[in-house]
């Protein structure tokens, strides 16, 4: 790709076609930190309802320096397109129907969309900060059992603040216990998600995350806000529960 097409396609991206695929993807892969060229592939990948999308994001976010920039274009209506693809939804009374179960999951996978790009929407940054989110490193404890003490290692002697607080832990005073005559309320806090906050966006996010019982919950609250809808989200929910059953 030459300059001249390059700024052409970064000034209007609409005009970006299935040929600048490869060539956006080369540029990528050869300088990762170029931000625009992520931009303009991902583009291009939600253009043509690419499985990669929804990973390429995540990608893009890592690379991004401001990614409140990242997510004004991503929701802006030249990045929004109508997928020409429209596939026939399978009822779920052709789902529980005798057939193989492999196939039937799948089935439940196509009609939730899963592996469809998420379509973010200006209000709904807290949905794409839930799907930017990191997951949590385990810490991996090794046990060491040295075969012999030439493996052991010698400690390092405590300073005097560690001995005191080593004294302290030993010597602390114990908690009383509670007057019968006067006993304590323990106020229990439920976490609940804000009902402000739930989207079909943000159901997809969990589903696509693994988070079942999230993606349930937010579609039974969506179910409350929009009732004229309650019928489509309690078939989503159904295919949930199965897909959750089945894995």
């Amino acid at each position: 790709m030459n300059k001249k097409n390059y700024i052409q396609i970064l000034e209007s991206p609409q005009l970006i076609s299935n040929e600048n695929n490869s060539e956006l993807k080369n540029i990528v892969q050869e300088y990762p930190y170029f931000q625009s060229a992520r931009a303009l592939y991902l583009k291009d990948l939600k253009n043509q309802e690419s499985y990669k999308y929804n990973n390429e994001l995540k990608v893009t976010a890592a690379y991004t320096t401001d990614r409140t920039l990242l997510f004004d274009f991503i929701t802006s209506k030249i990045f929004q397109k109508e997928s020409s693809k429209k596939g026939e939804k399978t009822s779920l009374k052709d789902i529980l129907l005798p057939n193989k179960k492999g196939k039937n999951i799948s089935k439940i996978e196509e009609n939730l969309a899963i592996g469809s790009p998420l379509p973010f929407t200006k209000n709904e940054s807290f949905s794409f900060n839930q799907w930017l989110q990191l997951s949590s490193k385990n810490i991996i404890v090794r046990n060491q059992d040295p075969k012999s003490p030439s493996e052991k290692k010698t400690l390092p002697e405590k300073s005097e603040n560690e001995s005191i607080i080593d004294r302290f832990i030993k010597t602390s005073p114990k908690i009383s216990r509670p007057n019968k005559a006067n006993p304590s309320e323990i106020k229990i806090i439920e976490s609940k998600q804000n009902s402000q906050l739930a989207t079909e966006t943000l159901a997809k996010v969990y589903l696509e995350q693994k988070k079942y019982d999230n993606a349930i919950q937010a579609y039974k609250i969506l179910s409350l806000k929009y009732p004229e809808k309650s019928g489509f989200f309690a078939d989503q929910i159904k295919r949930i529960q199965i897909l959750q059953n089945n894995k």
